[in-house]
């Protein structure tokens, strides 16, 4: 592992961080990592080390701060882009051109805040970002900003206009991530709720996903992320694998 350490560059001005396995993957398959409020660092646990390098995978997380991940602007991140729109004009060019890569052999990651962006990007560009896990996505975020969430209250009039852009709500019946994973912990119970309706939708609309809803860490989320990091993986690198031998 001496080799495998994360980097710090900059993307269009904004600060990232990078992965390299010893050994990458030949087709270069790659997880964009979307972190959550505070940025825990979670992609840079050794576990998830561990199985980002066993599977060879490269990494790379843009920063974002809490922006939500939204396709609205929010001036501490940016004056004039979304993060949504970072993400396509300049991340997914700059992973082209550095990394050579793209879609479909790339795939979204997130815990929490970076969860809920995960499956809303991947619902509204399906093409773009086939394969999606969520670890505890913050679905219902609409929730927080009821609760005086301050930068919930920058990007949206309301609650009701955030509830509106919640991930739920950019389902396509007929246009889908062909892969979508997502774990929330019943002990976690404001998370837990909008992933149980996430995944009743899903289900009534006949959308096919895999979700653990089941595992719990007792609602301790640095817990549940520990422990949910290595399905949520294996479930990329699988998904990743299936996207290289389709056939258009």
């Amino acid at each position: 592992m001496s080799d495998e350490v994360w980097t710090d560059l900059e993307i269009a001005g904004h600060h990232c961080r990078a992965f390299t396995p010893g050994a990458p993957a030949s087709d270069g398959s790659t997880v964009i990592y979307l972190h959550d409020e505070d940025d825990r660092k979670f992609e840079q646990r050794p576990i998830v080390m561990q199985q980002l390098a066993r599977r060879g995978l490269r990494c790379l997380a843009p920063l974002t701060g809490r922006s939500w991940w939204t396709d609205r602007l929010w001036p501490p991140f940016d004056t004039k882009r979304s993060t949504a729109q970072f993400l396509i004009q300049s991340v997914l060019p700059w992973l082209a051109e550095c990394w050579q890569v793209a879609p479909p052999q790339i795939a979204l990651l997130g815990v929490g805040m970076g969860g809920q962006g995960g499956l809303k990007f991947s619902y509204q560009q399906p093409n773009l970002f086939p394969i999606c896990a969520a670890i505890a996505p913050t679905i219902d975020y609409h929730r927080a900003m009821e609760a005086g969430d301050p930068t919930l209250a920058q990007l949206y009039r309301d609650a009701e206009q955030a509830r509106q852009d919640t991930a739920t709500l950019h389902i396509h019946p007929l246009n889908w991530p062909r892969h979508q994973w997502f774990a929330s912990d019943p002990a976690d119970y404001l998370r837990h709720d909008g992933a149980d309706r996430l995944r009743m939708k899903l289900y009534s609309l006949g959308v096919p996903y895999d979700a653990d809803l089941e595992t719990t860490a007792g609602g301790d989320l640095e817990a549940y992320v520990e422990r949910m990091a290595e399905p949520a993986i294996n479930f990329i690198a699988e998904r990743l694998q299936r996207e290289r031998l389709r056939v258009p």
